[in-house]
């Protein structure tokens, strides 16, 4: 039977992916003559309805069934239509991959395709707008003139040379003996501020700087100090206030899931003062764990004992964390944050996330909240709840790993540039906007291998990375460029990935071409606001446009180690190519192309022809 469906074209969706609520969608599908076409719908509550459509219009055989629905509440709707002819039920539903577009008929269990319906809400431009540097701040410089390390801890382990690889001491049994350092401080960061702003970036992520006794912080002893190894509060907010000097914004990142074992509020080891919930069902945060046999028995992030698990919604802690005058969000906020990314977003509850939200919004309107999410925030399951990330009361914005897979398989010839496009253009179409171009698009992070190790480290591993973050830079989103990246640092999986940055060994020719592809992203508001439009040519070719007010840039990705030519309808009008600075007139709208093996070319238009 012949039916179709695409929920990417106006023709059959209007309008276009996410909508607001109260809104109006009107759903079409085409298909041979049939006695009846049902749009079945499943609401966020579970709610079902079975909505007779009506025949608008009949052509050759071929019918236009339309239907006009209300989407009031927020959350995912489902959708799927059902085809009744002589006796005999289809369906038509999304394609196998669940990426919306162009669906398939199905005879029973046919995959839904997905509305979100939002909230209003706007992320902060100079958020959406910006570049990201994310920093490991014990393995990015230490800022001291004489070198000497701040505050080392007891029983630690400190590099003798910055340039060391990375390790772990663990004892037999596999347990960490001594926490590994570097040296990187607070005052390493604010020397580099200028170093940082010349890659255009405007934003610093920084990996958890409270203290706590690990190198990464993910294990947090007290949450209102900074970790003396890094610096103080004093020097956190000297931190903020020079960035701001240079229009730089500094992100936190919010480990609220669980806290250290050695912490002032489990104290497992006696380490602090205070009665901790370890040592007694009398301390005042014993109701903010969770234990299944005092005391040695508790819950913990992912069975690590050192990582005890936290519950959220405990009115102590929610008061602490969120609700109170100097409550840790609004504490360093005060003291110069401009927002959060929340660690393991998946493990947190809605509720707490939503009230993380308001709560910032109260202390600066102007901030951003940043979840970790590895897959579609739009559609994540976790625990079996379906969760609210993008609704608009939650997330202005997830960390896009799904971004990073598919540059990375495309570059590597395991997808085509059509399965790119698909997966692509499935997240601009469940993603409210603002989510959309507030997407935290990364190509490598402290939990991920290196970018350069992925795609090879070798001459050609180097050109696929000019490709990748070419790719990264111009497509809609916020570019985030892990430290160490545009240096050429190399390094598989933790410990690997956070190596100290190579300080007077870079790789010079990475770093310029860091420099000169984020100077395009920062500079043209094209690559900041625009639409999208993507050109199908071959599955080796990554092509598409971008479009802004009267601008428009072109942008072509030859993944192939041979050259290519092809045949491409561009406006009329004279181009710039960014890269090379070569200028040429397009005076037909077909016009021929040409790039050489493992090229980019990215084409502005600077004067349009009649």
């Amino acid at each position: 039977m012949y039916a179709v469906h695409n929920s990417q074209d106006l023709k059959y969706r209007t309008p276009f992916g996410a909508v607001k609520a109260a809104s109006r969608v009107t759903l079409s599908i085409e298909a041979d003559f049939c006695e009846e076409v049902i749009l079945n719908v499943t609401l966020f509550n579970q709610e079902k309805r079975s909505l007779q459509m009506t025949l608008q219009q009949q052509v050759q055989g071929i019918g236009l069934y339309t239907l006009e629905i209300f989407l009031e509440e927020l959350g995912l709707v489902n959708y799927y239509f059902t085809l009744k002819n002589h006796g005999e039920t289809l369906y038509y539903g999304n394609n196998e991959e669940g990426l919306g577009g162009v669906g398939k008929v199905y005879t029973e269990s046919p995959k839904p395709y997905q509305i979100t319906v939002y909230k209003d809400f706007k992320a902060p431009s100079w958020y959406k707008e910006g570049i990201i540097y994310q920093i490991f701040v014990d393995r990015f410089f230490n800022g001291n003139e004489n070198g000497v390390v701040n505050n080392p801890k007891k029983n630690s382990f400190i590099y003798g040379d910055w340039y060391d690889e990375p390790m772990y001491v663990r004892t037999k049994e596999g347990r960490i003996a001594k926490w590994d350092f570097f040296g990187g401080n607070l005052e390493g960061v604010i020397k580099k501020l200028p170093y940082i702003k010349s890659l255009g970036v405007n934003v610093i992520y920084l990996n958890p700087i409270f203290e706590a006794s690990s190198n990464h912080k993910y294990d947090i002893a007290d949450y209102k100090t900074i970790d003396p190894m890094f610096g103080d509060e004093e020097k956190f907010k000297e931190l903020c206030h020079k960035a701001k000097d240079l229009d730089i914004r500094i992100i936190l990142d919010g480990v609220f899931s669980h806290t250290g074992s050695d912490s002032i509020y489990f104290n497992r080891y006696g380490n602090y003062a205070s009665l901790g919930a370890y040592e007694s069902k009398e301390s005042s945060y014993y109701k903010w764990y969770r234990f299944s046999e005092y005391p040695h028995k508790y819950e913990c992030w992912w069975g690590i004992d050192n990582h005890p698990n936290v519950e959220e919604l405990e009115e102590s802690y929610v008061d602490f964390i969120i609700k109170d005058e100097d409550s840790v969000i609004s504490k360093w906020m005060k003291a110069g944050a401009s927002g959060w990314r929340l660690d393991v977003a998946d493990e947190l509850p809605d509720e707490f996330i939503a009230m993380i939200k308001s709560r910032m919004k109260e202390v600066n309107e102007d901030s951003v909240l940043i979840g970790e999410v590895w897959e579609d925030a739009s559609n994540k399951v976790s625990y079996e709840y379906r969760r609210r990330y993008v609704f608009g009361e939650e997330l202005d914005s997830a960390t896009n790993y799904p971004f990073r897979d598919m540059i990375i398989e495309f570059l590597l010839g395991n997808i085509s540039s059509d399965i790119f496009k698909k997966r692509f253009m499935s997240l601009k179409e469940n993603y409210p906007e603002e989510s959309f171009y507030g997407a935290m698009n990364l190509l490598g992070t402290h939990d991920t291998e290196r970018i350069l190790t992925k795609l090879g480290q070798e001459e050609r591993g180097v050109r696929l990375l000019k490709l990748a973050t070419a790719i990264q830079m111009c497509l809609p989103g916020v570019p985030l460029i892990y430290y160490g990246d545009e240096a050429g640092l190399i390094g598989g999986k933790d410990p690997e990935n956070r190596k100290a940055y190579p300080w007077g060994r870079e790789n010079q020719d990475i770093l310029n071409w860091y420099k000169k592809i984020s100077s395009y992203r920062r500079s043209l508001e094209v690559l900041k606001k625009g639409d999208i439009t993507f050109l199908e040519l071959n599955e080796n070719l990554l092509c598409f446009i971008r479009r802004y007010n009267k601008e428009l840039l072109a942008v072509f990705i030859n993944r192939e180690e041979r050259e290519t030519d092809f045949n491409i309808n561009l406006q009329k009008g004279k181009y710039e190519e960014l890269i090379t600075k070569e200028e040429f007139n397009v005076t037909e709208e077909l016009c021929t192309m040409r790039l050489t093996p493992l090229q980019v070319k990215i084409l502005k238009l600077i004067k349009t022809h009649s």
